[in-house]
């Protein structure tokens, strides 16, 4: 069975805005990825399939049922995280808690324990009182609380610190291995290439590709910068498979890779590397030079 069908799935907003005709499969068990820059579409895909608003026409199917006609009954199997929390004000974070289960009518309290101890959660304070990374917390707490077959997370790791955004990796993991699904919307292609196994890419409210987990770590590029003791081997360099764009200033050199580092660390070696600097672009600056580079071909 698949865990998420959707069919010509279409949310017109006008003016070119919304999600155009996705057809998307997700494997039950997998856990899949939905990439796109900002405005791309990804929240209003997560809206319809939880049935938070209605398409303006097409379907989406969760777990075997319709995500409108079976929306109800679905909430109990579906985790889920949004991308803006809901404002539970003043209630303290015990009592969304017994709130939010008590709806769901079931008892897990010890289900609860393990996820404060995990994500380091106090449930004294009110909601209004947390920062942004403690509110992203009780999210996620919520979602994974009563061990969803499916959970659908809208920019999950969003605010937490890189301690915790390991501990969602690894809480992740866990839900794949015991057959749970997971589909996590994100902007930021490491956090989609870290546990991914496949990522659909969106853009302008439209499918671009669907793509396999290796295949994202060919299409991901780095800026790099190095700083040699000495003018280096400039030909040397430009033969690096993945190396372009490279600009040589005595003994200062930038360029552009494609795919591993791996290939350009052989080639330093020996050549007296005094600095190296290296960032990613934004997923917006890969994809833009993605579909250029497919357009220009």
């Amino acid at each position: 069975m698949k865990a998420i069908v959707t069919t010509g799935l279409t949310k017109d907003y006008g003016n070119g805005r919304g999600l155009f005709e996705l057809d998307l499969e997700v494997r039950e068990g997998e856990v899949f990825g939905f990439l796109g820059p900002n405005g791309a579409g990804k929240s209003t895909t997560i809206r319809l399939l939880m049935d938070m608003i209605r398409p303006t026409r097409g379907s989406a199917r969760l777990l075997g049922l319709d995500a409108h006609e079976d929306s109800v009954a679905l909430k109990k199997s579906v985790g889920y995280l949004p991308g803006e929390l809901p404002d539970f004000g003043r209630m303290r974070c015990a009592e969304i808690i017994g709130y939010v289960m008590g709806m769901r009518r079931i008892d897990a309290t010890d289900r609860v324990g393990q996820l404060c101890d995990r994500f380091a959660i106090d449930l004294s304070p009110r909601f209004q009182e947390l920062s942004r990374g403690n509110k992203q917390k009780m999210g996620l707490l919520l979602s994974f609380a009563h061990d969803p077959h499916l959970l659908i997370l809208d920019e999950p790791t969003g605010g937490l610190d890189p301690l915790m955004q390991q501990q969602f990796y690894e809480l992740v993991r866990e839900t794949r291995q015991r057959g749970g699904t997971v589909f996590l919307s994100s902007h930021v292609l490491s956090v989609v290439g870290e546990i991914c196994e496949r990522a659909a890419i969106v853009r302008e409210g439209r499918l671009a590709q669907v793509i396999e987990l290796s295949d994202l770590h060919e299409i991901r590029l780095r800026h790099v910068e190095i700083v040699f003791a000495q003018p280096p081997d400039e030909h040397r360099l430009r033969q690096v498979p993945g190396i372009e764009d490279v600009v040589v200033d005595r003994t200062f050199t930038r360029c552009v890779l494609r795919g591993s580092f791996e290939p350009l660390a052989d080639a330093l070696a020996g050549m007296g590397v005094l600095d190296l600097t290296s960032h990613e672009p934004t997923l917006e600056e890969t994809f833009l030079d993605v579909y250029l580079s497919e357009h220009d071909g």
